[in-house]
């Protein structure tokens, strides 16, 4: 089967990430407005980009990545400037991994253009012998969090589905709708090329030991499909998981305490996949320019007059002091313009008299 990731211009000039196992089906839908959510009110839609790929999560994942590009670097897909791509890009890719062969479809017309950038494929979650449905609930909603959505169940104690599962997954819902579950790990982990057991215990199994950071880089310079696998909530992997595993993963830890929880365990390795993974950033505030250094100055002057006036500087002799410790504190912060202001407003008014 094959799947697609697509991109709709709206009637307000918006662009509309997706993707679908059925691309003429699902743009057919978008344009009916069939579909709740963004596009019903945006209609009509037309499909500017698409790119096939061999599986969903492929597609997801070019989805995702490009939903966290600016409009500039979209419109540079759109049009095939490969070159404007690259210079926008706010990381490099890894050139190893498959380059699918994106097909540009605009006003009907289909146009082969150069390849997308590689598509970075993110590595499976394998949950062995998961024991209570909250926590791989849990689990799925940190997968989430980093960008991360294959999950594979091996065994679960209490069976799958499990109806305790979907409301600690907190929207999460559809890795677990679309998990899948096997028999054993050999099976589940079959078609990964890189398998990373997660255990504090090496049980006597020499093997190569990295932390979640290590592993990270190596799932991204690496080709081949990648796995983290997660052994049950009490007891941990067991000899013969760990002997399956390519590496023994594990993270410096308190040896008075060294249990994690399922998706704790879960969260420290998906979040250090997704420090080299495209996903879009928070947004940084503007704190305001510092303020000068003029500025400073009068504050720091009216609160040292304000000071000798109630008589705060005594004895005299450490006066000298006192006025050098309260100048480190003042100028320690990088205060901006408006603070510098704000404060010297108190200072004025606490220097007002009182009345009664």
């Amino acid at each position: 089967m094959t799947f697609h990731a697509y991109m709709l211009r709206c009637a307000d000039g918006s662009y509309y990430l997706g993707h679908t196992d059925n691309l003429e089906q699902r743009v057919a839908q978008h344009h009916s407005g069939d579909i709740p959510g963004y596009t019903q009110s945006r209609r009509p839609v037309a499909l500017i980009w698409s790119q096939d790929f061999g599986t969903r999560d492929e597609a997801l994942s070019a989805e995702q990545q490009i939903k966290g590009w600016s409009r500039k670097k979209k419109e540079a897909l759109i049009v095939g400037d490969w070159d404007a791509i690259r210079k926008a890009a706010r990381k490099s890719f890894d050139t190893g991994l498959r380059q699918a062969q994106p097909l540009l479809r605009m006003n009907g017309n289909m146009n082969e253009v150069a390849p997308l950038p590689p598509v970075i494929v993110p590595p499976v979650i394998v949950l062995v012998r998961p024991q209570l449905g909250e926590n791989i609930g849990k689990a799925a909603r940190a997968m989430l969090n980093f960008g991360l959505t294959d999950m594979r169940l091996v065994t679960p104690r209490d069976g799958w589905p499990n109806p305790d599962a979907g409301p600690a997954a907190a929207g999460a819902d559809f890795i677990l709708d679309k998990a899948q579950v096997f028999e054993t790990l050999a099976d589940a982990v079959a078609d990964c090329a890189h398998v990373y057991a997660t255990t504090v215990r090496k049980r006597g199994v020499t093997k190569p030991v990295v932390t979640p950071e290590e592993a990270a880089r190596e799932i991204h310079t690496a080709q081949g499909r990648a796995a983290y696998v997660f052994g049950p909530e009490r007891s941990g992997l067991e000899t013969e998981d760990v002997a399956v595993a390519r590496k023994i993963l594990t993270v410096p830890i308190n040896p008075e305490f060294g249990s994690l929880n399922l998706a704790q365990a879960v969260i420290l390795c998906a979040y250090e996949w997704s420090k080299q993974a495209d996903l879009a950033q928070p947004t940084i505030t503007d704190l305001g320019e510092p303020a000068p250094q003029a500025e400073l100055e009068g504050m720091i002057e009216q609160l040292d007059a304000l000071l000798v006036k109630v008589g705060y500087f005594f004895p005299p002799d450490r006066a000298g002091a006192t006025r050098l410790t309260l100048r480190n504190l003042l100028t320690k912060p990088g205060w901006n313009h408006l603070e510098v202001r704000t404060l010297r407003g108190v200072l004025s008014h606490l220097n007002r008299p009182r009345e009664r």
